[in-house]
Order: structure tokens, then C-alpha cells, then sequence
């Protein structure tokens, strides 16, 4: 497999090294991806986490993202005019931005998306492993 599209909680799961809450067929997936990617809004979607007190680091919150990326080997997909778009252009999809940000970069990439959310994983618009 050539690359994947990490969900922010796979992300966050990763550089953790919770490989427990993967599903086998999304570990095997990441071991054999070539390059793994998350959007940049699951950096935001991180930050607000931060920000509400839903988790926590033991180091500043941009050395976590800088330190995960580099030693997780994981590359960033900025936004696009293209990602914007097609993130409002979701039919039957919930309202939640981030989730259509993502949802949308791996549809506009042709990534497959790694993800748990069922609310990701029940809509036919993109393919996902889990």
C-alpha cells in the first residue's frame, strides 16, 4: 500500500503507541503503507483537545506535534481550494468540519483513511480501513 490517511485519534493512537486500540487490519495497513499522512486540521483538532482539558501532554503541546510527526514518520496535507470545497460538498454526511475536512482530503487524494469512527466508517463516500 502506497499511502494512508490517518484519523486524528489513529494519529494521536500512534505516537502513543497504543497499538492495542487498532484493529489488526488497521495495523497491518499503517506497517505496509508507504507514507502515512494526516490532515493539517487534525493538528487544530489536537490543539482543541489541548484546550478543553481532554488530554494532556507532558511536554508543550507544538514540541508533542513536531516530536510525533518526525518520529512517527508521518507527513502533513495542508488544505487546498480543493479540500475546501469538496468538505462542504459531502452528501449525508454529519456536520462535524474536521471529520469533512478529512473525510474530503481522502477523497480528493484517493487515500484510504484509517479510522474507528463509525460515523466515518458508515458513510459510502470514502474508503476506509478499519
Amino acid at each position: 500500500m502506497k499511502d494512508v490517511l490517518l484519523d486524528t485519534h489513529i494519529w494521536i493512537w500512534i505516537s502513543l503507541e497504543h497499538y492495542y486500540r487498532l484493529s489488526k487490519k488497521a495495523q497491518k495497513a499503517i506497517e505496509k503503507a508507504k507514507r502515512k499522512w494526516i490532515s493539517a486540521i487534525s493538528m487544530w483538532e489536537l490543539a482543541k483537545l489541548v484546550e478543553k482539558g481532554m488530554i494532556a501532554f507532558s511536554i508543550p503541546l507544538l514540541t508533542w506535534i513536531k516530536r510525533s510527526l518526525n518520529e512517527c514518520e508521518i507527513s502533513v496535507v495542508h488544505l487546498d481550494p480543493e479540500i475546501c470545497v469538496e468538505s462542504c460538498s459531502l452528501k449525508n454526511f454529519h456536520a462535524d468540519p474536521a471529520d469533512q475536512i478529512i473525510v474530503a482530503t481522502a477523497r480528493i487524494l484517493s487515500f484510504p483513511l484509517i479510522s474507528a469512527d463509525g460515523r466515518i466508517r458508515n458513510y459510502a463516500g470514502v474508503r476506509v480501513i478499519w
